[in-house]
Parts: structure tokens; sequence; C-alpha cells
């Protein structure tokens, strides 16, 4: 597919610059990332914009012996929180930031940055340190502390609720318990040896998240594909889309106590599961996609599909039709277009308040019949309304692509380079949203960095805004509504 690819090697000053027009030309920073390159420190900033694709990297040397770099975060609520990152891990500090607290590491880590090439030994940690929450005041105000242990299989995160009444005033989310430096652990493997990483990224996105590592590798290494080839891949995440969004539209009518609806949207996640065994060998689509090529074991029954979406279809109506279900839902939550715009949400979090963002239409690898799904109301009611569109709208496309297949379902190109390797990205439309993995690539064909952002890292902010005014008990629906991933999150 046809793309505008720029990438530009800036000064402190023109870094400012050029980002201020980047964003005032509508791209958005998708990414950024440190790099140790030993004799200096590099900060790579990725801007993209769709309809057409463009991508502009700027990349600026910092020195090793004063690792500063010019904040972005008067222009960017993404950069503020990109820089933050990367004081934590790297010890880049960024000049003029309004609010550097530490994001990923906890109170208790010491002045260490675990993601230099020598960190260094690990030195003691603390035993104890107390994060900097702001304390909201007043008459009747008081604080509903949540987390990070929770029942269930949930994994681990924070919640402190101010609350005047049942209504929160205030919702302050802390992340990062379990953060297992998993872009570290990239560094050193081959570029055909690290799929396997990515597909546990974030476990229910096993398959975006190794093809957006593919892709990344083969831009590294100049490798291109056939359309088939990029079309069966489309296949498998789609299929990855229908299962969890399946999952979802259950899980929130049973966050209200409608659970005859949940029972069935289990059962049809279930059918969806054993599917995706036949058509990989496993259940969660891994071990197909892999640089370089895709190996699958057969295609999924159409007929299926077409009945699984009717089953949904069914379940959805069952579930709005109820006055019940559809009072909690409606005005629940809601998180405004301009909000999320200037939070850089994405995915079904973005569409339901009236942004149109897509990867398989701004940043397309193959060209799709793509039907775009979205909602303005921004409350439960329009991301569980968007959920059920896109699963309707994933069936159809995913039986589109195995009906005008005829080819082989196997293919192997290798990963041997075209040309000098170097950086690659990676953009796919996840179920969650925008999912984009960058990877440098050494001579010997060897990961030197990869820097992955899930859709998560972007959305999980928005959760306390669409929170405020909302009542306490209203609090599980709307989390379900979001359901963003901490181990995406959590790197």
């Amino acid at each position: 597919m046809r793309r505008t690819w720029l990438r530009h090697r800036v000064s402190q000053r023109g870094l400012t610059e050029m980002a201020e027009q980047l964003l005032d030309d509508s791209f958005r920073l998708a990414l950024v990332a440190a790099h140790d390159d030993g004799d200096s420190l590099r900060v790579v900033y990725l801007f993209l914009a769709g309809r057409p694709d463009r991508r502009v990297e700027l990349e600026c040397v910092v020195p090793v012996h004063d690792p500063i770099v010019q904040s972005l975060a008067y222009v960017s609520f993404p950069a503020s929180r990109f820089e933050r990152e990367m004081a934590d891990l790297y010890g880049i500090r960024p000049v003029g930031h309004p609010k550097l607290r530490r994001l990923v590491s906890h109170a208790h880590w010491p002045d260490w940055h675990p993601m230099r090439t020598d960190p260094g030994p690990v030195p003691e940690f603390a035993d104890t340190g107390a994060f900097p929450f702001l304390n909201v005041e007043g008459p009747g105000v008081y604080e509903i502390p949540v987390g990070p242990v929770h029942a269930g299989l949930i994994e681990p995160g924070h919640f402190r609720f101010s609350v005047a009444g049942e209504t929160v005033v205030r919702l302050k989310v802390r992340l990062w318990f379990v953060h297992r430096g998993i872009e570290k652990l990239f560094h050193g493997r081959t570029a055909d040896g690290a799929v396997d990483l990515a597909e546990r990224i974030s476990g229910d996105t096993s398959a975006a998240h190794a093809l957006a590592h593919s892709l990344a590798v083969e831009d590294a290494l100049g490798i291109e594909l056939p359309d088939d080839v990029h079309r069966l891949r489309a296949l498998i995440v789609e299929l990855e889309r229908l299962y969890n969004h399946a999952a979802d539209l259950g899980a929130l009518a049973n966050d209200i106590g409608y659970s005859i609806a949940n029972a069935h949207a289990q059962r049809i996640r279930e059918r969806l599961l054993r599917l995706n065994a036949s058509v990989t060998g496993h259940r969660l689509l891994r071990g197909a996609i892999r640089p370089g090529g895709i190996v699958l074991q057969g295609l999924p029954d159409t007929e299926e599909l077409h009945r699984l979406a009717s089953d949904v279809a069914e379940v959805a109506s069952l579930t709005l039709t109820n006055a019940v279900a559809y009072d909690r839902f409606a005005g629940t939550a809601v998180l405004r277009g301009e909000d999320a715009s200037a939070l850089g949400c994405l995915g079904y979090v973005a569409r339901a308040s009236g942004l149109r963002t897509d990867a398989r239409v701004e940043h397309p690898t193959v060209d799709l019949p793509v039907v775009e799904i979205g909602a303005t109301a921004g409350d439960v009611l329009a991301r569980y309304t968007v959920r059920r569109d896109e699963f309707a709208a994933a069936a159809v496309l995913a039986r589109c692509i195995v009906e005008s297949h005829s080819g082989p379902i196997e293919y192997s190109a290798g990963t041997e380079a075209v040309g000098t390797p170097g950086s690659g990205v990676g953009i796919v439309e996840g179920w969650r949203g925008t999912i984009v993995h960058r990877v440098e690539i050494d001579a010997t064909n060897r990961i030197t960095r990869s820097k992955i952002v899930d859709p998560s890292w972007f959305n999980w902010p928005a959760l306390p805004v669409a929170m405020a005014d909302t009542i306490v008990p209203d609090f599980p629906l709307a989390n379900k509504s979001f359901n963003q991933s901490y181990a995406g999150n959590d790197l």
C-alpha cells in the first residue's frame, strides 16, 4: 500500500518546532522510544496521520552526561506520559514538564534506570513508599481505596475514589504493579525469534501484537509480502476481534445483573475459541502469524460465522430492549469527544465518543472493505453499541476474506534482510484499538530495541475523566465498558 514515510534528525529546538507543526497538521504522537547507544542517548518520536497513510519520525540525540530533552507536554498530553516513562526507565529528563512525577517506577524504587544498556547492579528497594495522591477535601468528601489486589482473575491496579455521597468527585488510577520489562526481553533476539514474546504482551490480543511485531520486523528488513498473505493475517485479527467483543457484550450485561445475556455471550465466545483452534491450532490464535509469513491449519466455516453473528445480534437486542439494562447503560460514564481527542484515545473508546480512528483505513497493509463504526454519546451505551456493530462488521469482513481466498494458507519468505537492516514500524488495528511496534535490527539480524504501544496506554487516562460525576456503584460497569489491558500497559 502507498504511504509517505519521512525521517528527520533534529536538534532540541527543531524537535519542538516540528512537533508543533505536525500536531497542527492533524498528526498524532503515536510513540516515543528512548535508546541507549552507549556513547549517547537517542529519542525517537513517531507521528502518524491517515487518509492517506503518513508517517514521520523525529530523532533527537541526547548526551549521556546531561540527559535532557525539551518537553512536549505543553502541546500533547500523551507526550507528557511518554516523557515520564523515559525519565523512569532511561533517566532522560524532560525540561519544562509541568508535573514530572514517577509513572512506571513506584515510590519504593531507587533512582535506577533499568532500560539503560548498563544500568549497574540492582540497588536496594525501600520497604514502603507512599504515592502522592491528590487529596480532595470538603464537606462530606471521603475516600474509597480499591486494590491493587482484586477478587477473581483481574490483574493488579489501584483505584482511589474521592466521593461525596455516592458521586465520584475524582478518581486516581495507579498501575505498573507487575511491570515485566518486556521491551528489554526483545533485545538480542533474532528477527525471527521474538514473535512468541509479542504474542504474550497482552494475552487477549496475541494475534494483533504478533502482526504488529511482524510488520515492524519486515519493514526493518525490507521484506514485502503478497496481498494474499496480508489478507489472511487480517482474517486472524478479525477472529480475535470477534471473540473479545462477544465476551465484552456479555460481561457488560453481567455487570448489571443480566446474567442470562452473559451466559449466551460466553457460549458464543466458546464457539469462537473452538473456531480459532481449528484455524490456527490455538484458541488464542497463537502460532499463525510470524515475520515473513503465515501458517494456518484451515479457513473458518463462513456459515458458522454467519450463525454466530446472528446469535450476537439477538443477545444484544435482548439486552438493550430490557428497560433496566438500557437505563443503566445510557448516560453513564460519559467521555466527551473533546476529552477523548485531547487524551489521544483509540479504538472503540474513541469511536464511541465521535472520533474517526481505525488503522485498517488509516494505515492499511492491504485493501479491505472495512466498515467504519461510530457513535457520539460517549457513554456506556455507545461503547456497547460500537462493540455490537463492530462484531457484525468483523464477521462480514472475515467471511469476505475467506470467500475470496483461493491460494495456499501457508507462506514463508524468511527473514533475510533486503539490503542493510534498520528500523521498522508495524501498525495494526487490534480489537481495543491501534497497536504500534517499532524495532531496530542490527547487521547480525538481532533486535537491538523494541518499543511497544498498546491502545490501553492511551485509553487508561480516559477512565477517570469519564467517571467524574458518576456514582460509585457504576464503576464496575464503566470500567468494563473501557476494558483496558493491564498487561498491555504495564510492559
